[in-house]
């Protein structure tokens, strides 16, 4: 019997090694955009095409409206939504990975006033060390126990920053830099951007005078330094994460309004931003000293004649001598990355119209692609063309969002655990993408 209990003991704990090793080789879908928000998933084990033209739907569970897309960590995935009936509210959803099962739900009273696009909650929930953080689209800010829903802290940032507020409302996802929570809010007397304790809430710096964009704030290391990256409404900003203090500045105000929406992206010692109507800045990063450049600004006469790139909702992947990205009515287009002249263009991965939008996600040397018809693509990438190897349906477009063309799917997914995650105006679902 004593043998038995230690085999037992032993098997056990083998047992438990493994599923531990399992579950640490696992990439969470912590925050926007990934991990680093660099729009990178590490996970192997993946399929390399679709076995059909849809994917198999493990689980999916009803949602209201938003245009927030879903973060995974610690085996749960988060969404935010909106409900208008009976009365105004946004919530907060918490669900389980692996079976949908809902493990908890937060609402709260908002009244959507003076935003354009009132279908729901922009800012994806970010996910530090068992706490998460919601930021609504008009300011209302939670941090919540991760694992149970409880309310930690809150702050009205509207009326605690008198917030001057975009016309699609707050948009960029939360930042969470050791012990911060960094927000661009557009707050008024200095408060564009804001730094707050994220244990209690408490204001320990804010910055600029800035009208906000819609575009999430990065962290890039610089000349030995960790550098909070912003593009608001009237610059791309590298701020001190300690004090909020400007380390440089390069002016970019919009020729017609207001309009950047995807984040900053950096590769080596380059930094690009894209807007709609405002086209494409690249910068270049010193190297030695805090301080950039520019190497290129290419903007077209219009948002139907457009240069280089004018995106809007996409995000571009900057990736050695490329820039590839969406154009304005859908163009996936490649740029040479050190001149911004346009190498190919293709109309096949999203149907061409205003706004256009697919999300790329980097995994090895593919590229994992949502448009807003709710297709999922894989393809490759390169100076010689877009090369799609397989695609199939996983979600479909819903009217909400914007209720053109049938309706789209704008809501970045997240991929997690060899799953994909998406929702739209009605759901969120969960597709395994592991191979057999």
């Amino acid at each position: 019997m004593a043998n038995h209990s230690r085999a037992t003991r032993h098997s056990t704990i083998l047992i438990s090694l493994l599923l531990g090793l399992q579950v640490s080789h696992a990439d969470d879908w912590p925050q926007w955009r990934g991990p680093r928000r660099d729009a990178t998933w590490h996970e192997d084990g993946i399929i390399d095409r679709f076995p059909s033209d849809s994917l198999d739907i493990a689980w999916r569970q009803p949602i209201g409206s938003g245009y927030s897309g879903p973060t995974v960590a610690d085996g749960r995935v988060f969404v935010s939504d909106r409900l208008v009936e009976p009365k105004q509210v946004e919530r907060v959803h918490c669900f389980d990975w692996r079976s949908g099962k809902k493990i908890w739900s937060h609402t709260y009273d908002c009244r959507y006033e003076n935003v354009s696009y009132q279908s729901g909650p922009r800012a994806a929930v970010t996910i530090d060390n068992s706490r998460a953080y919601s930021l609504g689209t008009m300011g209302h800010l939670f941090c919540f126990d991760a694992g149970t829903g409880q309310v930690l802290w809150k702050q009205d940032l509207l009326s605690e920053y008198d917030i001057r507020m975009p016309i699609w409302g707050i948009a960029a996802a939360p930042l969470v830099y050791k012990q911060l929570v960094i927000l661009q809010i557009g707050g008024s007397n200095g408060a564009c951007v804001i730094a707050l304790n994220k244990k209690d809430g408490d204001l320990r710096w804010k910055a600029l005078e800035d009208r906000a964009s819609y575009s999430a704030p990065v962290v890039i290391q610089q000349a030995g330094h960790d550098v909070i990256v912003v593009w608001t409404g009237d610059s791309v900003t590298g701020l001190n994460p300690g004090d909020g203090s400007s380390m440089w500045r390069f002016d970019f105000p919009p020729n017609q309004m207001v309009i950047g929406t995807a984040t900053p992206v950096v590769d080596r010692d380059r930094l690009v931003v894209s807007s709609f109507y405002d086209g494409t800045l690249m910068l270049k990063l010193a190297a030695n000293r805090l301080a950039v450049e520019k190497m290129w600004l290419r903007r077209g006469a219009s948002e139907r004649e457009t240069d280089a790139l004018h995106s809007m909702i996409s995000t571009p992947i900057l990736s050695g001598d490329e820039l590839y990205g969406v154009d304005s009515y859908g163009e996936l287009r490649c740029l040479d990355a050190a001149t911004g002249d346009r190498i190919w263009e293709d109309q096949t991965a999203t149907p061409r119209s205003r706004w256009s939008t697919i999300h790329m996600v980097r995994n090895g040397h593919q590229v994992w692609m949502l448009n807003e018809r709710g297709q999922l693509i894989i393809a490759k990438l390169s100076r010689d063309g877009f090369h799609e190897l397989s695609r199939a349906q996983l979600i479909q477009p819903t009217l909400e969002q914007l209720r053109q063309r049938n309706g789209v799917c704008w809501a970045h997914p997240a991929f997690a655990y060899r799953h994909v995650f998406a929702r739209n105006d009605e759901e969120l679902v969960c597709a395994s993408l592991e191979a057999d």
